[in-house]
């Protein structure tokens, strides 16, 4: 009689402590994080009579979402004007911040661009360097249909002359890419993105060697 007490009593001191198990929260899953991967490592820049003029690059504008670390899709098949972010990805660090990197990496192989920064020490020197201001006005992978989709990416770049009276508008120009991503899902969709950047970033370059 007492061993079969004292069986439904561990009995129920297990059932006790399974239940209390079950009840625990679930570990939070991490988020995964992205950024564009390595670039092709430039060669050190090198001044010669060929090379392009410095160039300033401040701090790429960009307003709400977009300032953030998520990774946004739209959904162009149901509700384009919708934006939303991946729940289990996101980015290293803001968008503007890995676009300024990657143009800063571009187009520092055909020129030294310099931070605002630097500008005021050449300045002081008698050198004028010209103002590149970006604002990223796109940053999205947009889905066409539920298996094809793309890495949209908008830019308003504008270029400015440094005068002794202050910065003149020298162009502007918006500059609209996308790109195939390779999978319908956030990894492709920073594949997409990474590669929407780099091939804006020719096209730039392509743009300010025409307005030397």
């Amino acid at each position: 009689m007492r061993k079969s007490a004292n069986w439904r009593w561990a009995a129920l001191v297990c059932s006790a402590s399974l239940a209390a198990c079950s009840a625990l929260p679930d570990k939070p899953v991490r988020s995964t994080l992205y950024d564009f991967g390595p670039s092709v490592a430039a060669a050190p820049f090198t001044p010669a009579p060929s090379t392009q003029s410095s160039l300033v690059l401040h701090d790429i504008e960009a307003a709400g979402a977009l300032d953030g670390s998520s990774i946004l899709y739209r959904l162009g098949y149901a509700d384009e004007h919708q934006l939303k972010p991946y729940s289990q990805a996101r980015w290293s660090a803001p968008p503007p911040q890995l676009v300024r990197q990657r143009l800063r990496q571009q187009l520092g192989q055909n020129r030294a661009i310099l931070d605002p920064g630097d500008s005021a020490a050449l300045a002081r020197n008698g050198v004028a360097p010209r103002v590149m201001r970006v604002d990223l006005e796109e940053f999205s992978h947009l889905f066409e249909s539920p298996n094809r989709s793309w890495g949209l990416l908008r830019l308003r770049v504008t270029l400015m002359d440094n005068t002794p009276a202050g910065e003149r508008l020298l162009a502007q120009r918006t500059f609209a890419i996308r790109e195939p991503a390779p999978t319908p899902d956030a990894a492709g969709g920073v594949r997409a993105l990474a590669s929407a950047t780099d091939a804006a970033a020719r096209e730039i370059a392509q743009w300010l060697q025409s307005l030397r």
